[in-house]
């Protein structure tokens, strides 16, 4: 018999069987891959290191759908953040059940790693210490990943049972259903937190 025209595996085949492990059930292990693909667990690390790459090979997966601004100088620092901001909601809110498996380990991906240099260019551009800087990157991460998991939170994720109260009830009333009232929650919140940050970014310059 002749031999297969492809190899039966790669690390993108890989990668997108953990993914739909990932999707369906949390997570995901070699053995459980293994299985999958129809393969010997050891046949993996002819093409993977081991989990911990097959986890960032899923992070560049979900990073190479964050799209970056194009580098403007002039451009209000704010105005350039929060499209970041967006773009790595909406690709994170694709895979919410890969984010606690992501934040767990370091980030070693290459688009992670740029969007993280166009962050850290563009709050140091605007003045922010380099303290500031890494306090303000992880409050966007912090930030982001929160709002992409509240994307898939239940339609109603509060019940309205006799415990809640009158100040609740009168706030749960006026929600928008899903996606809107996630939506609406996102771009209240990239409002609060940048003026927040310039306020921080003003009081440097007061001190």
């Amino acid at each position: 018999m002749g031999r297969p025209p492809a190899p039966l595996l790669s690390a993108d085949r890989i990668a997108g069987a953990a993914m739909d492990l990932v999707n369906t059930t949390g997570g995901f292990t070699v053995p459980e891959l293994a299985r999958v693909l129809k393969v010997r667990p050891s046949s993996l690390y002819n093409h993977v290191a081991g989990r911990r790459q097959i986890i960032e090979l899923l992070r560049e997966r979900a990073m190479s759908e964050v799209t970056l601004p194009a580098d403007d100088p002039d451009r209000p620092w704010a105005d350039v953040v929060a499209d970041i901001m967006r773009t790595y909601r909406q690709s994170y809110a694709r895979y919410p059940r890969l984010i606690p498996l992501l934040t767990a380990h370091a980030v070693n991906s290459d688009h992670a790693l740029t969007m993280y240099n166009v962050l850290a260019a563009t709050f140091s551009r605007a003045g922010f210490d380099p303290a500031d800087v890494l306090r303000a990157i992880t409050l966007v991460d912090s930030y982001v990943l929160g709002s992409a998991l509240d994307v898939a939170a239940p339609d109603e994720p509060w019940h309205t049972g006799a415990e809640v109260g009158p100040a609740l009830a009168a706030a749960l009333g006026t929600g928008s259903p899903k996606p809107a009232r996630a939506d609406d929650a996102f771009e209240f919140g990239i409002g609060v937190l940048l003026r927040g940050l310039a306020a921080v970014r003003s009081a440097s310059d007061r001190d």
